[in-house]
């Protein structure tokens, strides 16, 4: 099985003029698809067995030398980084060279869509940057950077609608959209923006902190190790989805930790860079159903992380914030399917298509990251950290407007009253037995 993949590929053609552009193979389709699965295989139990021996590590660390736990924790997560840096890498190269292959390049939309992801990197980073200097180069460079990114994101957006309008869509994918079902697509698209916004407001409403380095860097941590473990699927589906590894894991406790407003951003963040892992684009709206709005809903993950009466029971907020969320990411992936692949069931009920197909994969998904973060979140450690972040958002605006009367006006002179206090009485002491000693004399 090894050697056909080998053997397929024969170098660049040979022209008069030099090599051409498109490399040849014997067997198209071979070796890009088991590049893929062999690595996305190497992948998944190499993280499996890289989560045993960190986990490993940190509890003797704990047990043993509990005061290099923090030094360790940091080591690890740049190892985790470095690890997800490797595995987005390498599979964004082989997902390139199939398309490729395949001739799935459309100019028209795939470099606009690269072009996005790049912007919304750079500019996570360049804002992260501004944020370790001042406030004023924090909220400049964020208005810039979130500018360009609005800028790219929709012309991103026009270019799919001039894909669309051209034709093409639906001949590379063998049907066509309606002007009924597209309007009900821009509605659905519509609605689902609406209620995943007022959810995030709704349910973060007590959270007056705004993005800042902290946040930021968690953010970027996040998305890339979702991005990463989104790789590592044992289950692909033909018109696109997967059952991952736990992949929506990291966003989800990013918004657990800094609450929905923020974990709805990283979704949509994660949900573009999902075009270019996995692109199936029939319709513009159909593209905002299934990548940025489907794992917006995600960031809703965190939307009972701040209810007190199940403060002691985080196990059972993550989950119950999990399950609204995959209710959203559900609704998103169930009309799309209604209303832009219905074609590819044509003996079926377009919703019962859709039901059966989007249900195969998305539960799945949601129950394997649903089960790992309860086990997470079992652990007094994780959760105490957790806490940390919530109890930052809360107390520190209140703390410093009362701190700072009660030092001038009680702590400060009670503490230089003291200070004298000594003095004054040994000089009376002393002023007062002189004149009886000369007396006695």
């Amino acid at each position: 099985m090894s050697v056909v993949p080998l053997s397929s590929y024969q170098d660049y053609f040979e022209t008069g003029e030099g090599k051409n552009k498109i490399p040849h193979y014997d067997y198209p389709d071979v070796w890009t698809s088991f590049a893929k699965d062999t690595l996305s295989n190497v992948f998944m139990y190499a993280a499996i067995v890289l989560a045993v021996i960190l986990v490993a590590v940190a509890l003797f660390v704990k047990l043993r030398r509990p005061e290099r736990m923090k030094a360790f924790a940091q080591k690890a997560l740049a190892l985790v980084c470095g690890f997800a840096a490797a595995v987005i890498v390498t599979m964004l190269a082989l997902e390139f060279a199939d398309m490729y292959e395949n001739g799935y390049v459309f100019d028209l939309v795939l470099w606009p869509a690269v072009a996005c992801a790049v912007v919304l990197v750079l500019g996570i980073a360049a804002v992260y940057v501004a944020s370790l200097f001042s406030k004023k180069a924090f909220k400049l460079t964020a208005i810039v950077c979130g500018s360009l990114a609005g800028a790219a994101a929709i012309a991103l957006f026009v270019c799919i609608a001039v894909y669309f309008a051209s034709g093409d869509a639906s001949a590379n994918n063998g049907m066509e959209v309606s002007i009924s079902e597209s309007a009900v697509l821009y509605g659905s698209a519509a609605a689902l923006i609406a209620a995943i916004t007022v959810c995030a407001f709704l349910f973060d409403r007590g959270n007056k902190r705004g993005f800042d380095s902290k946040s930021i860097a968690y953010a970027a941590v996040c998305i890339a190790m979702s991005f990463a473990l989104s790789y590592i699927a044992p289950i692909h589906m033909p018109q696109g989805g997967s059952v991952t590894i736990a992949s929506l894991l990291p966003l989800m406790l990013y918004s657990f930790m800094f609450g929905t407003k923020k974990g709805v951003t990283a979704g949509v963040v994660y949900g573009l860079l999902q075009i270019i892992q996995d692109p199936w684009i029939i319709h513009p709206a159909q593209l905002l159903l299934d990548y940025p709005i489907a794992f917006a809903g995600i960031g809703l993950a965190g939307m009972f992380s701040r209810v007190k009466k199940l403060e002691k029971l985080p196990q059972v907020q993550f989950a119950l914030g999990a399950v609204v969320a995959s209710v959203f990411r559900f609704a998103a992936h169930l009309l799309s399917g209604v209303f832009a692949f219905s074609e590819y069931a044509p003996d079926v009920d377009a919703w019962i298509y859709s039901l059966g197909y989007n249900g195969t994969y998305v539960f799945p998904d949601i129950a394997i990251a649903i089960a790992v973060g309860v086990l997470v979140l079992s652990s007094p450690a994780f959760v105490k950290q957790l806490r940390k972040f919530s109890a930052e958002k809360k107390t520190a605006p209140a703390a410093a407007p009362a701190a700072e009367p009660a030092e001038p006006a009680i702590e400060a002179p009670a503490a230089s009253d003291a200070a004298n206090a000594a003095p004054q009485e040994e000089r009376v002491l002393l002023a007062e037995s002189a004149p009886a000693e000369e007396k006695r004399e």
